[in-house]
């Protein structure tokens, strides 16, 4: 028998997604293997990041210390553990020092001093030694350690603006890297390097680019077990493919052909998205198409490709890591109404659960999934997103409900078939969303992804307004109860919407946005500082582009009421940029309110931040888009 809904307004719905719950969910960044099956993941609670160790004979998880928060701290941070031998490598949160501590019993002790900052940690195939990434002094570098840490540290590639995902061939005496300059960006150039290397003495032989030139985005080498080939992405093709070179014959070989993606963009380091099996026969990888992630392997001999079957629930898949003795894989799991998990895979069986995010008690119907939506732009290219309904075992609306554009940051980023949260906060309040992968995003070919160099600002916001127009004529959403909410560059296209297409949106929610591009290029960090040149153009010669493309200079122009969250601590955007808003604001009389966060930095990851949050956000628009 058919339960009877409550008929009730959209936005009013009782959710059983509270901000309290938002606030206590944990989150997934890594996942790797030892050599006996030892599983290994860093769990963020709180924003404490956490070691989690999964021994091989299936007995409990358990924590790998509770002394330690392991955050590595070039850049934007990634690459912060490996394991091997029977030892995790981790890099600690305050220091930045690098440490080692045995997987089954044992304490962690610093093997490299406190100074400057590591990540990417690599072990040598003998276990005696560990290849990094190291800055200092805003000079970037491939450093190397003894396992022990008796020896203090020695640099062996400098030069370079940046450096990335180094690995080890099988015998030890070579090495490959992933390096670049500014201005580029990694998803830009970037060069796959390869050298040889005498560990004795830390000499490093002549270094060869392999692949890589300025129209060419390089990621995640690899070498095989055997040692014969290098593996790695590129987007020569218009699509990051997966590729091999041949360290005998010196040839390269491409395995993918689909037009999807096989390579991320490199906003952190320590990303992956393929792997070896332990015979180096077959390789194992993840393939984005229409925001949709799946599962597939090639056979290295023949480039046969075949799609694995995984969970048809499980539509987006993160940092695949395979076992080093079986056909076996660890995946950070996902989908749109999947909250994420940890799972370990085999083409015979099905998923293994071994860690959940959420509690997920709730029944299954209160999740809405992902679904893949195309429109046209204001000049009639395609755009692409996705679209959320309202959804509610109890509940239904009536007439048609309000929207929640979602803009994600980046800019070059995208939204994906992922699990969100915020998403699902909205959904079960009887809200839509749109998460808008507007032109510039990646996902959808390089091509796709370069329509924002020289246009951001211009086809970020287009594209928002386009696409819920786009809902609007199909019915699907309420006209008089559209929302733009967004972070970073995210929140940067919520206040130039709010200005050049002023009435459109009932409200804005921003968070850290960019207010200001010429503050922000003076006081970014070093990974941005220059990624402007390509999304602007370099200054002093496009100065009125960025005065045209700076918020702050228009902020008159806004009406429409916003909410606005700024971290004091945010390094990215500073919080001076929101200060300027605020003011002008204040100025013109629109109603906004102001959330200044104490001890959060860019992205918010305190718990009762987050609860305050979602509570305030909540309110809001009660108050200027439901009640309105």
């Amino acid at each position: 028998m058919t339960k009877q809904k409550i008929r009730k307004q959209f936005g009013l719905w009782p959710s059983p997604i509270s901000p309290q719950r938002l606030s206590r969910g944990i989150s997934f960044s890594d996942v790797a293997w030892d050599h006996d099956g030892t599983l290994v993941w860093r769990e963020s609670r709180s924003g404490l990041g956490v070691l989690v160790v999964q021994p091989p004979d299936g007995s409990a998880p358990r924590d790998l210390n509770s002394d330690f928060a392991v955050s590595a701290g070039v850049g934007y941070g990634g690459g912060d553990f490996t394991v091997g031998h029977g030892d995790v490598y981790f890099i600690e949160k305050e220091s930045k020092r690098i440490y080692r501590q045995p997987t089954a019993s044992g304490i962690a002790h610093p093997i490299t001093p406190a100074f400057g900052a590591a990540a990417s940690s690599a072990i040598s195939p003998d276990g005696r030694h560990v290849l990094f990434v190291h800055t200092y002094e805003r000079k970037d570098s491939l450093a190397i350690v003894d396992t022990e840490g008796n020896l203090w540290p020695q640099k062996l590639v400098s030069g370079d603006d940046f450096y990335m995902q180094p690995c080890w061939h099988p015998d030890g005496e070579q090495i490959a890297w992933i390096a670049w300059n500014h201005p580029q960006m990694p998803w830009d150039w970037t060069r796959l390097q390869v050298a040889s290397l005498q560990v004795a003495s830390g000499q490093v032989g002549e270094v060869m680019t392999v692949a890589g030139d300025e129209n060419t985005s390089i990621f995640q080498p690899e070498f095989s077990p055997d040692g014969r080939y290098l593996a790695y992405v590129s987007d020569e093709s218009g699509w990051w493919q997966l590729y091999i070179y041949d360290l005998e014959n010196k040839e390269h070989r491409q395995l993918t052909n689909a037009e999807a993606e096989h390579g991320i963009p490199a906003w952190v380091q320590g990303m992956r998205t393929y792997g070896f099996n332990h015979s180096g026969k077959l390789i194992f990888y993840t393939r984005i198409q229409d925001g949709f992630s799946s599962l597939w392997k090639v056979k290295v001999s023949s480039g046969k490709n075949k799609r694995l079957s995984l969970d048809d629930e499980y539509t987006w898949l993160e940092q695949i890591a395979v076992h080093p003795r079986r056909e076996r894989l660890a995946l950070i799991a996902s989908g749109g109404g999947t909250p994420s998990r940890l799972i370990t895979f085999t083409d015979k069986d099905s998923a293994r659960v071994w860690r959940r995010s959420t509690s997920e008690d709730l029944p299954s119907p209160t999740y809405t999934p992902s679904e893949a939506l195309t429109w046209q732009g204001m000049d009639g290219e395609e755009v692409y997103g996705l679209f959320y309904d309202p959804m509610s075992d109890q509940y239904e609306g009536v007439g048609s409900p309000p929207l929640v554009a979602l803009i994600h940051g980046g800019p070059t980023s995208q939204r994906g078939a992922s699990f969100y949260s915020n998403v699902q906060f909205f959904t079960t309040r009887g809200y839509a969303v749109l998460q808008v992968n507007y032109r510039g995003s990646t996902g959808y070919g390089r091509a796709y992804r370069n329509k924002l160099r020289g246009s951001w600002g211009i086809y970020d916001v287009e594209d928002a307004v386009s696409g819920v127009r786009h809902l609007v004529a199909q019915g699907r959403v309420d006209n008089d109860r559209l929302v733009i909410m967004g972070g970073s560059a995210g929140g940067f296209t919520v206040l130039k919407a709010l200005e050049d297409y002023p009435g459109v949106f009932k409200a804005g929610v921003c968070m850290y946005g960019v207010a200001n591009q010429f503050t922000l290029v003076a006081d970014t960090h070093k990974f941005e500082e220059r990624y402007s040149d390509t999304l602007l153009g370099p200054l002093p010669e496009a100065a009125e582009v960025y005065r045209e493309r700076s918020p702050i200079f228009y902020a008159d122009k806004i009406q429409d009421p916003i909410i606005v969250f700024q971290g004091e601590d945010d390094k990215v955007v500073p919080q001076a940029q929101s200060d300027a808003i605020v003011e002008a604001l204040r100025r013109n009389g629109v109603p906004h309110e102001y959330h200044l966060y104490a001890g959060e930095g860019h992205g918010f990851r305190k718990a009762e931040t987050i609860e305050h949050f979602y509570s305030a956000v909540e309110k809001f628009l009660k108050e200027y888009v439901i009640y309105a």
